[in-house]
Formats: C-alpha cells, structure tokens, sequence
C-alpha cells in the first residue's frame, strides 16, 4: 500500500488523470495511455518498460516478450443498445414524498437556499484566495468523497481543500478573519455560517472549470458564500 504523501504513479486508460483522483493521494501523478500500454505496464510493473523491445520473466524463470496486440477497434455488428429501463416520472408529482433516513451519511433531502434580499454584501470575509488552478476538483475533491455526492452536507466538507491558499501556500490552511486562528477550509466556512456571517472566495486560474460544476457551486451555497 502507498502512504499518504507518498510519491507514486497510476496508469489508466480513461481520462481521469487529476492529481489524486483515483487513490486521493495528492503526490500521485496519474498518466493516459491506450488499453494495451496499460496492460503491458500492469504485467512488468515497470514505468520504463517497452512492450515492443524489452523482456518479461514468467513464473518458471523463462523470459519472454509479449505479442503485439491483434483485434478489431470496433465490433463489426454494432454495440449492444442494452435494455431500457428508463421510467417515466409522473405529470403530477405534487403529492409524492421521497422517504430518506435522517440517519444516512450518503442520502440528504435538500433544503431550498436563501433567497437573496436584494441589498448588496458589504465587509465580507475572504474565506480563500485561490492561488493558481482552481478547478472543480480543488472545489469539490474526488477520490473517497465521491461516496457522498447525495449527501450536501457531508460532501462539503471536501470544500477547497485541495485548492493553495494564496496567504500562505498551503493546502486546507486558512485563517478565520473573526478569531485570527488558521483552521481547515470548511470548518472555517462553517464557522461563518453558524455565526451568520456570509463569506466570499476569490478564484485564480480556470474558476469551476471541470465535471463537478454542480457541486462546485452547491457546496460554497450550502456553507453560506455569497460570491
């Protein structure tokens, strides 16, 4: 098992190759190649393997070299459609009721924000000031929080804490503009929110760019940004 911290490298053949997305480790690097890099890179444990000039030892000590790879891109009849199971909501779900366990870590029935006053937000707190990337995934982290996507307030507490903070370099270090002490970023946020103090972030380089655009807005919502 690799250590958190650890220097260390993934090889997928998918195109989810963010820092620390698949092991939540932020010094793994993870790298893109064809399905057949992949594997040869499983079978000899190697980053600097070739399949096309080096060797591998199979169990009874022999050494080989492994074929190039033959087969069809794409099935020639097609690709099976699968069977649909979509169903149909109904016209009037007015007096439907979704039953969720007030219990769950992963299924939270959302509550309707705020509505704005109409006034504008004046001597706010800056909770981050992003310094450089500041994708979804510095917003909303991957890896092991994924499991609470359907859980608002659980997964917010993932809220920028892979993002640099500009003050001081650091990853989910902050200081709380009320008390003066450095706190991670969501229970700084938090902080705010019990308080009744609305907060605001400011982005560096490609704010929300990224696939987790619902949750990189939903989060700072629910923690009581403004801006």
């Amino acid at each position: 098992d690799v250590k958190m911290g650890e220097k260390n490298t993934i090889v997928t053949s998918y195109n989810r190759n963010f820092t620390g997305r698949n092991d939540a480790n932020p010094a793994t690097h993870a790298f893109v190649a064809s399905p057949e890099i992949v594997t040869a890179l499983s079978l000899a444990g190697d980053l600097r393997f070739n399949p096309l000039t080096d060797s591998l030892t199979g169990t009874d000590g022999e050494s080989f070299k492994l074929e190039i790879p033959q087969g069809e891109e794409l099935p020639q009849r097609g690709f099976d459609p699968g069977q649909d199971t979509y169903q149909a909501p109904p016209t009037d779900g007015s007096n439907l009721e979704v039953n969720v366990d007030p219990e769950s870590n992963r299924l939270q029935l959302l509550d309707p924000f705020d509505k704005w006053n109409g006034k504008d937000f004046e001597e706010v707190p800056i909770l981050i000031k992003v310094l450089g990337k500041c994708t979804t995934d510095h917003i909303s982290a991957a890896g092991p929080w994924l499991k609470y996507r359907g859980h608002l307030d659980n997964i917010s507490n993932n809220m920028f804490i892979t993002a640099t903070n500009a003050e001081n370099g650091e990853r989910n270090k902050v200081r709380n503009q009320i008390t003066g002490e450095y706190g991670p970023v969501p229970d700084t946020a938090r902080y705010y929110k019990a308080n009744n103090i609305p907060w605001v972030v400011i982005g560096d380089a490609n704010y929300g760019e990224g696939s987790s655009r619902e949750h990189a807005a939903l989060e700072p919502r629910h923690l009581g940004a403004v801006a």
